[in-house]
């Protein structure tokens, strides 16, 4: 697929998709779970304790979490940082692009595309310093001046700027899943990393972001060995239902109405192996403590 795409190639894609997408084959065997590969994390951002990036990550570390990961571009100094990482002893498993909302890839003007596309090259550079492996994307946002297939035409062309150094420094690029009216199916998502031609490119599934309108055993079973990592937090239809959408995310890891394990089943016999990371509001030693049991809960790890 090159660089743009022609309006009939972009409506006549959507047939492909089904081929696109590599659906299990039915009674197929099912994986024995290897769970042991499975490794939880916290995002910086959620340690409301400490006073310096080192007794932060002492802290993320004291807890049982296995790993981190920070944003970037970010207001860190990158050597206090690798200080802390390996005093620590915790890896840094990968980063968050920053400026994907203030400077999404779909945006009417170029230049604040060239700058999001400036922004994700800086993220690549401190992930590859850090030693992580994957840089976390929103690929593009869908408004009523931005049309769908300008998101997708637009997106494509800015991130395909910034694959090949992705390859060459041997990281990931990582689509997340987001309320941003944007690859709304995973046949679809399936299709648009699949346009990129690289094993570089993959998906970043979010449970609680799918719990609003689709089921993510769904998801999985779809995209296969194109999830990367998952991102974990829950979301209540109850709650959205009585108090309206967003407060839909208000409530706890495993208290909500994800299947988690349906989820994590489906994971098993895609043959995951990888990161979960938290994405709620952290806080303390004990509000860290509680999410950490939770997670090694719904990874079916912990009672």
């Amino acid at each position: 697929m090159t660089m743009s795409m022609t309006r009939r190639g972009f409506l006549t894609a959507g047939a492909a998709a089904a081929t696109a997408a590599s659906l299990p084959a039915l009674g197929a065997a099912k994986a024995v779970p290897n769970m042991s590969n499975w490794r939880k994390a916290v995002k910086y951002g959620m340690v409301g304790e400490g006073d310096s990036v080192l007794t932060k990550f002492q802290l993320v570390k004291d807890l049982g979490f296995d790993g981190i990961e920070l944003d970037s571009p970010n207001g860190l100094d990158r050597q206090e940082v690798l200080d802390a990482r390996d005093q620590t002893e915790l890896p840094i498993h990968g980063v968050v692009d920053s400026a994907h909302w203030s400077k999404p890839f779909s945006h009417p003007d170029p230049k604040v595309r060239a700058e999001g596309v400036r922004a994700l090259e800086i993220a690549l550079d401190d992930c590859k310093a850090y030693g992580g492996d994957t840089v976390l994307v929103v690929p593009a946002v869908v408004k009523k001046n931005i049309s769908y297939r300008d998101a997708w035409v637009r997106s494509r062309a800015e991130i395909m700027r910034v694959v090949p150094k992705a390859e060459e420094m041997g990281l990931n690029i990582s689509f997340e899943n987001v309320w941003n009216n944007f690859l709304l199916s995973p046949l679809e998502m399936a299709q648009y990393i699949d346009s990129f031609g690289s094993p570089n490119i993959g998906a970043y599934l979010d449970v609680g972001n799918l719990v609003r309108y689709a089921w993510p055993q769904h998801w999985v079973e779809v995209l296969g060995p194109r999830i990367m990592k998952i991102d974990v937090k829950g979301y209540s239809r109850k709650k959205q239902s009585e108090e309206g959408l967003w407060k839909g995310f208000q409530v706890e890891i495993g208290d909500d109405d994800c299947d988690w394990p349906a989820g994590t089943e489906s994971l098993t016999e895609h043959n995951f192996e990888g990161w979960f990371t938290a994405e709620v509001g952290g806080g303390d030693r004990g509000r860290l403590a509680d999410i950490a049991a939770r997670m090694d809960r719904v990874m079916g790890k912990g009672k």
